[in-house]
């Protein structure tokens, strides 16, 4: 660290920031930072305000209703009768809103204990929509007992672009329905989950709030990893087709609870950044060392899932976080590679059987290759603006209602990209929405890290490691480099279909965008 310091490359850097903030472009950007989100005065803020004021009139005749009353004597007599109680009073110290946040964390775990350990299938088809009402129900509630605060109309442009998104979808529907039932579900699986944006965005009143999604989430995942490296000692048995013969060495690939050692890869990817960047946030150095173990082991699992498209992602990530944060990880990123392919044969085989003749030929024959090939014929032979239908080609709801016919050559497969899937099911239009909602997002993201990252005096004299010890736009930055690399791993692979996987996404969006209304009300 102290060679680093005192290195001539170390100066020549420091030398260049200087300059680049005393640049015009620098000036740009501060404008551009603390620029409010155009959605406050925009049609849809303006909506959202009307909807508050309605919401606040309802509450004003709520708390006249017997109602009302009776769920407040309901509510003073839960306190009265557990109030002496060890194991309520934990659950009390915690409000409703912030328990509901918690459960949002444990979304995962929750629905993998329902499927596969209880074996609940009717409660788990529907435990996630019921889920969603509870929070929906709550939102309302507290917008109308807000009396019209106008606390909780939080416009944002992620939340238009949202919207926008949800009516293109709508409109998708309505044009290409060939089955009418297949395009609503369809619909639905496009747009269910992303709901939780607007949910999770609500519930959250402060800081505390943005930080327990994100710890608890963390947490969640870094006990997945530690049960994948688990997996990958005990050789933990694996299907045939996760491998091909060329990748004999490759001896198990892990998926914890999950089942898809891809999936499991790009959740890792979303959460690894988050103890990333505890490494710098955090100020005692055992706890800094703690975030570093936990790092190393979400990044040592997804190595074991020999998910290409996941390590890919994995870097994508460390790249972006250490252009914020810390450029030296860019060193070490290069460092590890190589290390990397020296030290681990099976590594390196599956990652150079991706330019081999034999992987051609496999892709060629039913791999992606194949598959993006037919999905661009599909389009291009239906409504290349509207696409192929919702709900008819590439994902889940096509697997699960074949209804075309499966003759001249044609079969059924997930297109392993999303956005091709995207593509083929809702054309270009809707591939567009889609895209242009996440570059908002990106913005947005980018935005705020740059307005927060400007409210907390950095001293430059200080190592990175300690120059930002409680500096809150390491989470965030954290936060968007995780999502980069899912944005970056849904080319790949169909990551959105898994409701968990959009929810988590879609949620942790709300937590980065929150920071922007916390910080503010502050």
């Amino acid at each position: 660290m102290e060679l680093w310091n005192n290195s001539l490359l170390h100066g020549i850097a420091e030398w260049f920031s200087e300059k680049a903030s005393q640049s015009v472009t620098a000036e740009k950007l501060d404008a551009f930072y603390e620029r409010p989100d155009p959605a406050e005065n925009s049609v849809y803020g303006r909506f959202l305000r009307v909807i508050d004021r309605f919401l606040a009139a309802v509450g004003s005749l709520l708390e006249c209703s017997l109602f009302y009353a009776v769920l407040s004597w309901l509510k003073k007599l839960y306190f009265r009768v557990t109030e002496n109680s060890f194991f309520f009073g934990f659950i009390n110290r915690i409000s409703l809103h912030r328990w509901v946040l918690i459960a949002f964390s444990l979304y995962l775990p929750v629905d993998w204990m329902l499927r596969d350990i209880i074996h609940s299938t009717r409660i788990a088809s529907v435990w996630d929509e019921l889920f969603m009402i509870v929070g929906i129900v709550l939102v309302l509630w507290r917008c109308c007992l807000e009396k019209g605060s106008g606390r909780y109309v939080r416009a944002t442009s992620v939340g238009a672009a949202l919207v926008l998104y949800i009516a293109v979808m709508l409109m998708l529907m309505m044009v290409t329905r060939p089955r009418f039932d297949i395009a609503f579900a369809g619909f639905r699986a496009q747009i269910q989950y992303t709901l939780w944006f607007f949910i999770i965005l609500r519930l959250i009143d402060d800081e505390r709030d943005a930080k327990t999604v994100i710890f608890c989430f963390a947490a969640v995942v870094f006990a997945m990893s530690l049960h994948g490296i688990y997996q990958f000692i005990v050789k933990v048995p694996i299907p045939k087709e996760w491998t091909t013969t060329s990748e004999s060495a490759v001896r198990t690939r892990v998926f914890s609870i999950v089942g898809s050692p891809n999936i499991f890869g790009t959740l890792l990817v979303l959460a690894a950044p988050i103890p990333a960047a505890l490494i710098y946030y955090l100020k005692k150095p055992l706890h800094k060392f703690l975030a570093l173990c936990v790092t190393g082991a979400m990044c040592l699992c997804d190595l074991f899932t020999f998910s290409k498209a996941s390590w890919g992602a994995l870097a994508i990530t460390i790249v972006i976080f250490a252009v914020f944060v810390d450029r030296r990880l860019l060193i070490a990123l290069a460092g590890a590679v190589s290390a990397i392919l020296v030290a681990v044969p099976s590594i390196t085989n599956r990652l150079t059987f991706i330019f081999s003749k034999d992987y051609e030929v496999a892709s060629a024959i039913g791999g992606r290759a194949l598959r993006w090939a037919t999905g661009r014929e599909l389009l291009a032979n239906s409504s290349p603006w509207f696409g192929f239908g919702l709900g008819r080609f590439g994902g889940a709801v096509a697997m699960n209602n074949q209804v075309i016919d499966t003759k001249d050559g044609f079969k059924y497969f997930y297109m392993d990209n999303y956005y091709l899937k995207t593509m083929v099911e809702g054309g270009y239009i809707g591939l567009l929405a889609f895209v242009f909602l996440l570059a908002v997002f990106v913005v947005c993201a980018f935005r705020l890290i740059g307005k927060i990252g400007k409210q907390y005096e950095t001293d430059r004299s200080k190592d990175e490691l300690f120059r930002n010890v409680g500096n809150d736009k390491l989470l965030l930055v954290a936060l968007l480099s995780g999502m980069c690399g899912v944005m970056f791993h849904c080319y790949f692979e169909n990551i959105f279909e898994e409701p968990y996987m959009m929810a988590y996404f879609w949620g942790l969006a709300a937590v980065v965008l929150s920071f922007g209304f916390v910080k503010d009300s502050k």
